[in-house]
């Protein structure tokens, strides 16, 4: 997704200080971290290494090229950069995901013309063994929908079946679409929808596959998801973030972390409730509230319940007012 209109930016900018300051103690992996690499301005998606302790792959949204980054959490420094061969050129990359396979799954899905390209692509390369900048030959998958183009920024592999789920993204609420069983390079691969999301900017199933969480730019779900299909779901606490795009859980499914778009933007850790014995090294706890889901950008957060550190009251009241505020500058724009 391209930048949000200014005045969207800088009204988050004026909420940054309603948000609590986060601990980051100690220099371990899966810490709140920051990116450092004057090449990734642009992080749209992240997903954790199972083969590498700490290193989280992330990529660029549109205009960067057939790139996949690996950065070490410990210091925020990028290991590896691999360049995708054997692929078109990328249009608008906005997830990744790692399958049980061993793959990482690159979704090219973003659709800047809201929905109006008949085809989006996925690209399919094993995890390197070794971190070290190298090409690779990708596997390209054509994707449709069975009921017509969409927009979309989160697509998440299961860990389990493999199958490949995407969740568009509509201001009216998306839709969760279910890939076939095993995709298929030379056709279409068709996703059927099989469930209703709200706003999403990206998605992420825990480790064992028995969560999904789906994140908007100021709130996120945890669902059950139970042979296929979306369950129950409840808030749960988010960072503030100057324009939230990404979310993954760590490879030990303790917690979640959230990324952000922007120059040395910072992936924020938050501890998953009720996980271990739930020391996060004075991290972000993810508190939970029960209840029916919302959507984003229509009426404002639903980050969580009492005593989650995402937003404030007043955050919550000016976060509407943004909203508002963007909404008037798309319509002038149509």
């Amino acid at each position: 997704m391209r930048s949000l209109p200014t005045v969207f930016a800088a009204a988050l900018l004026s909420l940054a200080g309603t948000a609590p300051a986060v601990a980051d103690e100690g220099d371990g992996a899966d810490r709140t971290f920051t990116i450092e690499s004057s090449r990734i301005t642009e992080s749209s998606g992240l997903a954790a290494s199972r083969t590498h302790p700490g290193v989280y792959w992330t990529h660029n949204d549109s205009e960067d090229g057939p790139y996949v980054y690996a950065v070490d959490s410990r210091t925020g420094k990028t290991v590896a950069t691999v360049t995708m061969e054997g692929v078109g050129e990328p249009r608008d990359v906005e997830a990744i995901s790692l399958g049980p396979d061993g793959n990482l799954y690159v979704g090219d899905i973003g659709d800047n013309l809201d929905g109006s390209w008949d085809h989006v692509w996925i690209y399919r390369f094993p995890e390197p063994e070794r971190l070290a900048d190298a090409t690779v030959r990708a596997t390209q998958f054509d994707v449709t929908y069975a009921d017509g183009a969409r927009n979309a920024e989160a697509m998440m592999v299961h860990p389990t079946t493999g199958r490949v789920y995407i969740a568009s993204k509509n201001e009216d609420g998306g839709g969760l679409y279910e890939g076939p069983q095993e995709l298929t390079a030379g056709g279409a691969n068709v996703f059927r929808r099989v469930g209703e999301v709200p706003w999403v900017t990206d998605g992420a199933f825990s480790p064992d596959g028995g969560e999904l969480v789906l994140r908007s730019y100021f709130s996120a779900r945890r669902y059950a998801f139970e042979k296929g299909r979306l369950g129950a779901g409840h808030a749960v606490g988010v960072p503030l973030q100057g324009q939230s795009e990404s979310v993954t859980y760590t490879a030990d499914g303790s917690a979640m972390m959230f990324g952000s778009e922007g120059e040395r933007s910072e992936v924020v850790r938050v501890e998953v409730e009720g996980h271990g014995d739930g020391d996060g090294g004075g991290d972000n706890k993810a508190p939970s509230s029960n209840g029916g889901g919302g959507g984003e950008p229509s009426g404002g957060g639903e980050d969580g319940g009492e005593g989650t550190k995402g937003t404030t009251t007043g955050g919550a009241v000016a976060v509407v007012v943004i909203v508002l505020a963007l909404v008037a500058v798309k319509r002038r724009r149509g």
